[in-house]
């Protein structure tokens, strides 16, 4: 006998009913089942973390890479947050929102590692700028501690103390923080109950930056914990960035754990993936002591709690204090995008460099054999653009499904736990995906690849429309309701055209982060399916410098077309004036 078994589902009163759940449901369930699937699959290496510490402690370069790994995650994380705090200040967000602002998607489109071999090209003791130094100081080469015919003897990149390192990711974290700011900043409550405080600040006599310090800056910093707590699991576990610039003797931790889990013997890869875990326990602990500190009542920190700090903390001192920041955030709201046009610049020249000895100031000749060559890698290409195309709709699918279908509280919950993806360890997350894909059978195959760039796709495009959702009116799905029209028929022809410019974006930003994917195309395609970014990584350790540089450049043209393609699918739509009112003009 079979039982026949009815599909159950809850209406929108709370009870009981016969109606099956919705597309958007039925959608929006899927990509939190294999979300879901992923955490599950990444807690499995805890198990065997106690036994395989013990030989990750014995290690001779254990000690400093985790050091390295922690000092050059803490220092890039803290410095990218006040160099956004002090852009911030100038006014980005609220009195000048669409200023400088523009220049954000142009610079979030750059990926890490393209951004990386652009400062290798500039800052290496052979690289454009040494050169033009050198070029400068040519009149005073009799005075100079050495040679003006050969590179400096220092390390400008892969230093050992990571210098290097440490200013690729801040110049790289400062936009994304930017970006999140200014998706709270710019909501249209957020941004009204702010300016009108800024008012009254004003009225009390305090200046601009002093009130923005004193008033907006300790509510916007507890808004900013998401993108923090990415920022600081990105910079503490880069595998790519830190194989191009960072220290190589000893490597990071995150770049020694990846070596250690590409070995053949099972005990260096328990080594590598109690490493793994171990980067993960420095994420929470970090990030919860440096939540406990902004709670606690320290009193250190109360000469920085602006709004309820000590009387020591005097009007005059905190006007100089914020004019100084101010300063400092109008040089680098100038200084960042022209450092970006820079890297731009050397990866150009640099793809079309021919034969170039040092210290010539420019190529003895320009050839376009590079892009001949990267041109011709089809398959390199083909893979990187359908990947990113089909990664970045399904993600986009999802993502309006989950924020259509779910109540507005759940979208608070929703938004929150989008970071949590963000803010794992990067290894970590890569061998998840690899477990899941290993499970469904879809490992080093077209779907596993697939699946593995949408699941890491999915929180960022998500986060890219929790702004504009957030500023939608509630009242036009009612006043539809009220004229009889359905909600499809309000979907389709009010809310997804008035959000036509957030969609399209969102479509950008996450083909984007799919080109930018090294670790997931990597443990989930089994060395299979090479990519753009595959590519410039394998080439970063060789010499071939022109062709470097022009898969580089790819890296960051591709996303570039896509977010031009969204800026023109988001433009202003300008209506003839009809002809009986343009007397009335």
């Amino acid at each position: 006998m079979v039982a026949s078994v009815k599909s159950v589902s809850v209406t929108e009163h709370g009870g009981y009913g016969n109606r099956r759940y919705s597309p958007p449901t039925r959608l929006a369930g899927q990509s939190l089942f294999w979300h879901r699937q992923v955490f599950v699959d990444l807690f499995l290496p805890f198990s065997s973390f106690v036994q395989d510490g013990a030989q990750l402690l014995d290690h001779a370069q254990f000690a400093q890479a985790l050091a390295l790994s922690l000092c050059s995650g803490l220092a890039a994380t803290l410095l990218a947050l006040g160099a956004s705090a002090c852009i911030l200040s100038t006014g980005l967000g609220l009195r000048a929102p669409r200023k400088h602002a523009a220049l954000l998607p142009a610079m979030l489109a750059l990926p890490h590692v393209a951004f990386a071999l652009g400062c290798v090209l500039l800052l290496a003791p052979s690289g454009w700028l040494v050169r033009l130094w050198f070029a400068l100081v040519q009149p005073w080469a009799a005075v100079m501690p050495w040679p003006l015919d050969a590179p400096p003897p220092w390390q400008s990149t892969q230093d050992p103390w990571a210098l290097g390192l440490v200013l690729v990711l801040v110049c790289k974290e400062m936009p994304f923080l930017l970006w999140g700011a200014l998706a709270h900043m710019q909501r249209p409550d957020v941004a009204q109950a702010w300016a009108a405080q800024m008012r009254v600040a004003a009225t009390l006599g305090y200046s601009a930056q002093a009130a923005w310090w004193r008033v907006v800056w300790p509510q916007l910093l507890p808004r900013m914990a998401g993108p923090l707590l990415a920022v600081w699991a990105y910079s503490l576990s880069v595998v790519d960035v830190a194989w191009i610039i960072g220290p190589g003797a000893p490597p990071t931790l995150a770049v020694l754990a990846w070596q250690w889990l590409q070995d053949a013997d099972a005990a260096v890869r328990a080594q590598g993936l109690a490493a793994v875990v171990l980067l993960l326990l420095c994420t929470v602990l970090v990030a919860g002591l440096a939540w406990m500190l902004y709670r606690m009542d320290v009193r250190w920190l109360a000469p920085v709690r602006w709004t309820r700090g000590p009387q020591r903390l005097e009007h005059a001192k905190g006007a100089k204090g914020g004019a100084f920041s101010a300063t400092i955030g109008r040089c680098l709201l100038l200084a960042l995008p022209a450092l970006y046009a820079l890297v731009a610049a050397a990866l150009l020249w640099g793809s079309v460099a021919g034969a170039w000895p040092f210290p010539a100031l420019w190529p003895q000749a320009w050839t376009l054999q590079a892009w001949q060559q990267v041109l011709g890698s089809t398959s390199v290409l083909g893979t990187t653009l359908w990947l990113g195309l089909a990664s970045a709709g399904t993600a986009l699918v999802l993502a309006v499904a989950c924020l259509e279908s779910l109540p507005a509280p759940w979208r608070a919950a929703l938004f929150s736990a989008a970071y949590l993806p963000l803010a794992l360890p990067s290894l970590l997350w890569a061998i998840g995906l690899q477990r899941v894909c290993i499970a469904l059978g879809w490992d080093a195959s077209a779907w596993g690849l697939w699946l593995a760039h949408s699941l890491s796709v999915w929180p960022y495009v998500l986060l890219s429309l929790q702004g504009p959702y957030a500023a939608l009116d509630p009242r036009g799905a009612q006043l539809a309701a009220s004229l009889g029209r359905s909600h499809g028929a309000y979907l389709w022809q009010v809310q997804w055209p008035l959000l036509r410019a957030a969609l399209a974006a969102a479509f950008a930003v996450g083909f984007a982060v799919s080109v930018a994917q090294f670790l997931p195309t990597l443990f989930v395609g089994g060395g299979r399916f090479a990519t753009v970014t595959t590519e410039a990584v394998a080439l970063s350790s060789g010499g071939q410098r022109s062709l470097l540089a022009a898969f580089a450049l790819l890296q960051w043209l591709l996303p570039a077309c896509l977010f031009a393609l969204a800026l023109w699918l988001g433009r202003k739509r300008r209506f003839a004036q009809p002809f009986f009112a343009r007397g009335l003009a």
